[in-house]
């Protein structure tokens, strides 16, 4: 007799984050779903969304629509998770009330814990339950930085081999082009307090700068005060025009004041642009020696001396970059999976 063949392990990852404009998020879950369909020959992978037609080709797409996160998070795919039973589920921040199945959560950062003042109180709120309860019914936690890494041991008590550090990677969409500098800074990310854009502002003006803020207003306030100031308030900029974007400005300022990894730092570097940061120690995990870190809030002299230092600073910036690939950010989230699996 033909022997017959096991059955691959079903991995479900919940990517409703596509189309939603989450910035990092998004980010993450399209990269990685990306570049898992490339190495995982021995699993099916499958992605629960609202948006099908954002996934990936050569993932399955388990299409769940939901009017709202209570009801999709608390009922929809509790639901469809008991029907197909899966090996595991891997999520962003949440897990499942009554998950039928081993959960892999990804957590990015603990603003909401650590630097809750930075949100809106109602999302901090709903972070610090959420979040509480999926680290501790999760198999495995999932971060991209040794900075959230110790953050999660030390605000929920977990153990060290529960939390693995897989750090993000960078699209080739961002990379060097021709020198056409034209005078602004950038600032990326969405138009929020913890963002700081309005830090941002004062540096680029203080070094002679016109800013332009790339992101999805969630700040409105914010958003009209940059304005009223003079920024360029671009809203959400579509990913190979935010390649474009970075390759036309002078530097990025990225002022944030609370990090979990700093996409907009590793664009900007494969970019081949000048970085300046908020001296934070996810951003000095992600930059190493190829940004200006501003000490003190002396970002003006930071965006000065990046200007003068460009050419090194685009020289070691690249390089840096070619340390974080989406391959090797599958490779390591795939070996989790494994690990859960006991495969």
């Amino acid at each position: 007799m033909t022997p017959v063949a096991a059955e691959k392990p079903l991995v479900v990852v919940d990517a409703d984050v596509l189309g939603r404009r989450r910035t990092g998020d998004e980010t993450y879950i399209r990269s990685l779903l990306e570049a898992m369909e490339q190495e995982a020959a021995d699993l099916r992978l499958a992605a629960v969304t609202r948006r099908p037609e954002l996934v990936p080709w050569g993932v399955e797409v388990l299409p769940v629509p939901a009017r709202g996160q209570l009801v999709r998070l608390g009922a929809r795919l509790p639901l469809l998770l008991r029907k197909i039973r899966p090996g595991l589920v891997h999520t962003l921040y949440a897990v499942p009330p009554a998950c039928p199945c081993p959960a892999v959560v990804t957590v990015q950062d603990l603003t909401f814990e650590l630097a809750p003042k930075l949100m809106r109180p109602q999302e901090a709120l709903i972070f610090r339950r959420v979040v509480r309860a999926a680290v501790k019914s999760a198999r495995k936690v999932l971060t991209c930085s040794e900075r959230t890494r110790r953050d999660l041991l030390r605000v929920y008590g977990l153990p060290e081999s529960k939390v693995a550090v897989v750090p993000y990677g960078v699209d080739p969409v961002f990379a060097p082009g021709p020198a056409q500098r034209e005078g602004f800074a950038l600032c990326v990310g969405a138009v929020e307090r913890r963002k700081d854009p309005l830090a941002a502002l004062e540096a680029a003006r203080g070094a002679g700068l016109d800013l332009v803020v790339a992101g999805p207003v969630r700040d409105l306030p914010l958003a009209v005060e940059l304005q009223r100031r003079g920024a360029n308030v671009a809203g959400y900029i579509p990913r190979d025009e935010l390649a474009r974007l970075y390759r036309r400005a002078d530097c990025l300022v990225f002022s944030s004041r609370f990090e979990g990894f700093g996409f907009p730092v590793l664009e900007a570097m494969a970019s081949g642009t000048p970085v300046v940061c908020a001296d934070e120690p996810a951003l000095r995990e992600t930059a190493g020696d190829a940004a200006v870190f501003a000490t003190d809030g002396g970002l003006v002299g930071a965006v000065k001396q990046a200007l003068a230092d460009r050419d090194r600073l685009a020289t070691a910036g690249i390089e840096r970059a070619r340390r974080f690939t989406w391959r090797d950010a599958a490779l390591r989230t795939l070996a989790v999976y494994r690990e859960v699996l006991g495969t």
